[in-house]
């Protein structure tokens, strides 16, 4: 079975973008090579600054609807307080 995850990005320039995928290294590295998004082509490099797990795919993608919702400073800490939310490493401030 697939898992699926909701991902939080800080682009280069400071702004963050909200993303889901089965594999987030992966992902991570799509963004850094700019083949990702548009909108990460253009402010690289990328860092993930959090991901939650979710229970398929539909359930990711209503989670970053929430996280998109959100104003900048909530969005952060939304993410974390989901079951199992992780901060990655090295994320920094937003």
């Amino acid at each position: 079975m697939t898992s699926w995850h909701a991902y939080l990005l800080r682009c280069a320039d400071g702004t963050l973008y909200c993303g889901i995928t089965t594999d987030p290294p992966r992902r991570l590295a799509e963004h850094n090579a700019g083949t990702a998004s548009k909108y990460t082509r253009a402010r690289l490099p990328v860092v993930m600054l959090a991901q939650a797990p979710c229970a398929d795919k539909p359930a990711a993608l209503r989670l970053e609807l929430a996280i998109k919702k959100l104003p900048r400073s909530a969005k952060f800490a939304f993410l974390l307080s989901q079951t199992d939310a992780a901060e990655v490493p090295a994320g920094g401030a937003l």
